[in-house]
């Protein structure tokens, strides 16, 4: 099945960042789009706005004639939903064509020049700072991004011209063995998803595989030092980067009063002056990639230039919310202990002599328990913990598997303490803060706003 036999799609899981922009992507192609979600939220609400019929019942009753054809409907499902699930069970017997999101982009990078960046954390940044610059270019792009882009209050991207679609290649549960990347960002290799690859060396096998998936006379940009030997077919060009040395690569890196500047070296055009319109330091290692892929898509540098100046960044990414002389709120979606540690470092260069205070909800037993040691290690970079409990998402809980593997694990001497998230607002109102970030990719952004108003009369 092709975009062009389509006539509706069908997803179970429509809810989800990734889900949503796809779905929006057919709808823009005036396919019948709809499907199921557990639960009604803004993302949901948007997309029955723009055309989509949804309901938020595991029903099959409730699946609308215009999705009973199997010869011309296509059913998407996110693999967060259960082997269990009536309407996916539904389908399966009734002999539909079904497939995992990441097949379904998987069949646009056949048609279209996939850009596509992966790697354990630092995706969505990038693919959405590459997005923006392609974006605000003469070349244009498609984008599927794992955020909302602040610079355009949505997560999906289209042009009428472009032959380019930037997608974040997750590797969760093997998803990006479904692209053929015309080009790719890899920018890390930190063990995560240890509960679909087992051991540190089959996720790193993932990573090879994924390698050799890239299109032949494409190109590979990966993050120089990492524990990765890539697979490619013959013609592919491989590229290295990182903050400081590799083929792409800043100089003359200036923070002044706030922002960050430096010079973009690169083996096919270096671009000096870069601004950074999000002023953090792990964004100068982010644009460098980023500015890698928008130049193999074709971008010019004065192109380039600007659009990373006018580059807003993404929500629940070092998101501030309030920075004055008094106090500091910010919200990061940080849930593996290198992008906590990052997140920290950041905060600690731009707040060198402040107090920096972290809430922090881990997600996943199978990643607490997998990870709590390395989790207080790179918590234990900040002041002060607050630990919520940890939000289960998919999975049941694990006995002795909570937040207090990662408190005993903190430095000693930190301030820590274990809140309810239900009771952090509260707890947050009175406490002295100069600098605070909220980090985890659960529910704990649910409170952000009630956090501010908390603290923005300060």
């Amino acid at each position: 099945m092709n975009i062009n036999t389509l006539n509706a799609v069908y997803f179970i899981g429509i809810g989800g960042i990734g889900m949503s922009a796809l779905a929006r992507f057919f709808l823009s192609k005036g396919k019948k789009v709809g499907g199921y979600d557990r639960t009604r939220t803004e993302l949901t609400e948007k997309l029955e706005e723009e055309g989509a019929v949804i309901h938020y019942e595991d029903c099959i009753s409730l699946i609308p004639s215009d999705f009973s054809d199997a010869k011309t409907t296509l059913v998407v499902y996110t693999p967060a939903v259960p082997a269990t699930h009536t309407e996916l069970a539904y389908f399966r017997e009734k002999g539909f064509e079904i497939q995992k999101r990441a097949q379904a982009l998987g069949m646009l990078t056949h048609t279209e020049k996939g850009l596509c960046v992966a790697g354990t954390h630092g995706k969505t940044t990038t693919s959405t700072m590459a997005s923006h610059i392609l974006h605000q270019s003469k070349i244009g792009c498609n984008a599927f991004l794992g955020g909302i882009s602040k610079n355009y209050g949505t997560n999906l991207l289209l042009s009428d011209h472009s032959p380019f679609v930037v997608i974040e290649a997750d590797e969760f549960d093997r998803s990006f063995h479904w692209l053929t990347p015309y080009a790719t960002v890899i920018t890390a290799t930190d063990s995560d998803h240890l509960d679909i690859y087992g051991t540190h060396q089959e996720y790193i096998e993932g990573f090879r595989k994924y390698t050799s998936l890239i299109q032949e006379n494409g190109f590979l940009i990966i993050k120089e030092g990492i524990d990765l030997i890539p697979d490619v077919k013959p013609g592919v060009t491989v590229y290295t980067y990182s903050e400081k040395t590799g083929d792409f690569h800043a100089e003359n890196i200036r923070i002044t009063n706030g922002e960050i500047y430096f010079d973009f070296i690169s083996p096919l055009e270096s671009i000096r002056d870069i601004q950074l319109g999000v002023p953090i330091y792990i964004n100068i290692e982010n644009g460098v990639a980023a500015m890698a892929l928008a130049q193999i898509g074709g971008a010019s540098a004065e192109e380039i230039r600007n659009a990373m100046a006018s580059f807003r960044g993404v929500d629940r990414r070092f998101d501030f919310k309030l920075k004055n002389e008094h106090i500091v709120f910010l919200s990061d979606y940080a849930h593996h202990p290198a992008e906590i540690k990052q997140s920290i470092h950041s905060l600690r260069i731009l707040y060198p002599t402040k107090k920096i205070t972290v809430a922090f909800q881990p997600h996943l037993y199978t990643r607490t328990r997998d990870f709590y040691t390395a989790f207080g290690e790179s918590l234990s970079l900040a002041d002060e913990v607050i630990l919520l409990d940890i939000y289960p998402a998919r999975e049941e809980p694990i006995p002795g598997v909570s937040s207090k593997l990662i408190y005993d694990n903190l430095r000693p001497g930190i301030e820590k303490s274990f809140c309810k998230k239900e009771e952090l607002v509260k707890y947050l109102k009175n406490k002295p803060l100069d600098v605070l970030i909220t980090l985890g990719a659960g529910d704990i952004d649910d409170y952000v706003p009630q956090i501010y108003d908390a603290l923005k009369d300060r």
